[in-house]
């Protein structure tokens, strides 16, 4: 990674959330001091405990320097650990939070930029990216200020008893700096590859799970076990390239210290052997420098941890600064609501996935209180109309108004408030029943509650399950039948109370018995409420206020089911099909 982007990283890190914690990093500043101060005293004491101990053989010193050796130590240990333990909970606070934006990003987000997020990615860059950068922020903080003060207090000792050795020893700096420059460029671009594979593993797993029974009856195991060992062999092939370049330092690093020692003792030879050092000053010599071997590592190799970091944090980055396209409009008004009128006026929508239009120029009015119901072939445009009113997506051209207020114009949230969906595709969480009903309302009473479950026909089979309310109906309800589900879903729009209701093919999946209690629970649910349904089987709207038939992504006729019927050949077309 270039400087340019690695400062332009390292500044928004700095800028949006580091420095939050100025106090603690300097709390941290503080410790990495008595931690420099205590490990260069190390070093510097024992000078004087050959000189005066083993030399001299001074029994006062022989109290106060072993006295002194502990003290510096101890300090060391106790100040590295509240350092460490300061800077530790910066990094987990900046992973927390990345992690919430990246959330609500998603959550956010409109329907068109999820459907095109890569779950297994995404997932990658939420659990694997975001503690990269905590790592990062966590070593790099604490390494540039323990180790360069450790490193820069321990040369002080080496240039005040020999300045020529402390010379030589400096030397092999920059050499370990190149080294480490050169590896953490590849650690970038080999973790970028790994959090991509990652991805891939994420999403793998997820469609094995949800797939089971398609694997199963298609005896599929042996084509996805291949897969899987691909998919995982591929992924630990990146992981164990990127341990290689970080291992790759260590034999450079042990290369370049053994030559650095092996120098030192020839030229202290010399130095001893000219009277220019003393075995005391060598002693003393040689544990700084021993001392400054874990710095110099530490620093050398930081290159590494900050280009991995800034890869990480440049993947979080991009998923969160994911335009927002769905968004309310400056200074939006409240919708308010009196009939509840629905009317389309020459409405052109467009997936971005596509270059053709999914509805083109559609008009048509729907009065507040009434059902309308939407039917054509597959592709016609019928839950593009449904997906445009609660603005899960925005059209290119013309106006949806609601009691004669551009739906553009008003807030998304009080548009939303107002609108209830009931699909086939029925989102359950891994919850109680209780908890997953609420999720509408969540200040509903108990009595409203089971009101709601009554009306949709739910209380009955809710009662009889093992812990009734409480009971945790799995991963989307995978313990649910599908009319069990639909039921809770219908449960879960009764207590929401919305004056417009979205019907998406709700009964298209079940059997004819839940089908016919599906129904009767969706009667009570629209009495009275503007309501808009897609129908896969049309002998389910036939007592519709209104029909339209969709052709094309045009609205080409509409009428109650006998006038089409008298009318309409495509409608005809369609209803006796079903029929037969």
């Amino acid at each position: 990674m270039k400087f340019g982007e690695l400062y332009s990283i390292g500044k928004r890190l700095y800028q949006n959330y580091i420095n939050k914690f100025i106090l603690r990093i300097l709390i941290a500043l503080f410790l990495s001091v008595l931690v420099a101060g205590s490990t260069s005293a190390i070093a510097w004491l024992l000078d004087p405990a050959i000189k005066k101990i083993f030399i001299e053989q001074d029994k006062t010193y022989a109290l106060i320097i072993p006295f002194a050796i502990i003290l510096a130590f101890s300090t060391k240990g106790i100040s590295l650990y509240f350092a460490r333990t300061n800077i530790i909970k910066i990094g987990y606070w900046i992973c927390g939070k990345l992690q919430k934006q990246m959330s609500n990003t998603i959550l956010f987000s409109d329907t068109e930029t999820i459907d095109k997020k890569h779950s297994g990615k995404f997932i990658s860059n939420f659990l694997y990216d975001a503690t990269l950068v905590q790592q990062a922020v966590s070593t790099v903080v604490l390494n540039i200020m323990k180790d360069s003060l450790t490193l820069t207090a321990l040369l002080i000792v080496m240039f005040y008893q020999n300045w020529k050795l402390a010379l030589f020893a400096i030397i092999m700096m920059p050499l370990a700096a190149f080294v480490a420059k050169s590896l953490g460029k590849r650690i970038g671009k080999a973790s970028t590859e790994s959090t991509d594979l990652s991805g891939k593993l994420s999403t793998f797993l997820s469609e094995i799970l949800k797939g089971s029974k398609i694997i199963k009856i298609y005896q599929s195991e042996r084509f996805e076990e291949k897969r899987a060992e691909t998919t995982i062999d591929n992924l630990n092939n990146k992981f164990i390239k990127i341990s290689t370049i970080l291992i790759r330092a260590t034999p450079i690093m042990e290369t370049l210290t053994g030559i650095m020692i092996a120098g030192f003792i020839y030229y202290s030879g010399i130095l001893i052997a000219n009277g220019e050092l003393g075995i005391n000053n060598f002693f003393s010599f040689l544990t700084a420098m021993m001392l400054a071997y874990q710095p110099i590592r530490s620093l050398a190799t930081l290159n590494m941890t900050i280009n991995q970091g800034a890869a990480g944090a440049k993947r979080v980055f991009k998923v969160i600064d994911e335009e927002i396209n769905i968004k309310n409009k400056e200074n939006a008004s409240e919708l308010k609501l009196t009939n509840s009128d629905i009317e389309f006026k020459n409405v052109n929508f467009k997936y971005s996935s596509t270059n053709e239009k999914a509805i083109k120029g559609v008009n048509f009015g729907i009065k507040g209180g009434t059902m309308a119901a939407f039917v054509g072939h597959s592709g016609a445009g019928k839950s593009t109309v449904l997906n445009l009113i609660p603005r899960f997506y925005d059209c290119q051209l013309g106006e949806i108004l609601i009691d004669k207020q551009n739906i553009y114009d008003v807030s998304i949230e009080s548009l939303r408030k107002n609108i209830s969906l009931v699909s086939q595709d029925i989102v359950l969480f891994d919850d109680t029943v209780k908890s997953n009903i609420l999720y509408a309302n969540p200040q509903a009473s108990n009595e409203d509650l089971i009101k709601a479950c009554k009306f949709a026909a739910a209380d009955d089979f809710i009662s009889n399950l093992p812990d009734k309310y409480e009971t945790i109906i799995g991963e989307n309800g995978l313990r649910l039948s599908g009319g069990q589900k639909q039921r809770i879903s219908i449960a879960r729009a009764f207590l929401k109370n919305s004056p417009i209701i979205l019907l998406d093919e709700a009964t298209s999946a079940l059997d004819s018995e839940s089908e016919n209690m599906v129904q009767e629970a969706i009667k009570k649910l629209t009495k009275n409420k503007t309501t808009l349904v897609i129908a896969h089987r049309l002998s389910t709207i036939l007592n519709a206020d209104k029909i339209f038939i969709m052709k094309n992504g045009k609205v080409i006729d509409n009428g109650s089911h006998e006038e089409l019927m008298k009318k309409s050949q495509e409608y005809k077309s369609l209803y006796n099909k079903q029929l037969n």
